[in-house]
C-alpha cells in the first residue's frame, strides 16, 4: 500500500506539472504568434437586402445602417470577437493552471504521507 501512495503521489504531481506546462506552452504560442487563438465567439455575418430603395427602409433601420458603417470604420470587425476570444483563454488558463496547481499539490501530500509511513515503519 506504501508504494501504491507514493505510485500514485508521483503520477498526480507530473500530471498537475503537465497540465500547467502545456497551458503556458500554448499561451506561449498564442502571444509570440505560433498558434491561433481557439475560436470561442463568432462574427455575425452581415445579411444584405435585396432591395435597397428608400421608400422599403424605415427610419430605424436607416439609422441603425449608417451607425454601423461609421463604427466599421473606426473599429475593426474583428477587435471585439478577438479580445473576447483571448479573455475567454485567459479566464480557461487561469481554471487549467489553478487545476493543475490543485493536481501537484495532492501528489506532493501523497508523496509526503508515503515517505512518514517509510519513516515510522
Amino acid at each position: 500500500m506504501n508504494y501504491f501512495t507514493k505510485i500514485s503521489g508521483w503520477l498526480l504531481f507530473f500530471t498537475g506539472f503537465l497540465i500547467i506546462i502545456s497551458t503556458l506552452w500554448y499561451s506561449y504560442n498564442i502571444f509570440s504568434a505560433k498558434a491561433g487563438i481557439p475560436d470561442f465567439f463568432q462574427t455575425p455575418k452581415a445579411v444584405k437586402n435585396a432591395s435597397t430603395t428608400i421608400e422599403g427602409q424605415e427610419l430605424d433601420a436607416l439609422l441603425q445602417k449608417s451607425i454601423e458603417s461609421q463604427l466599421k470604420g473606426l473599429l475593426p470587425v474583428d477587435l471585439i470577437t478577438k479580445s473576447l476570444d483571448l479573455t475567454a483563454w485567459a479566464i480557461i488558463a487561469l481554471i487549467l493552471m489553478s487545476g493543475g496547481s490543485r493536481i501537484s499539490d495532492l501528489g506532493i501530500k501523497l508523496i509526503k504521507i508515503g515517505q512518514e509511513k517509510n519513516n515510522h515503519v
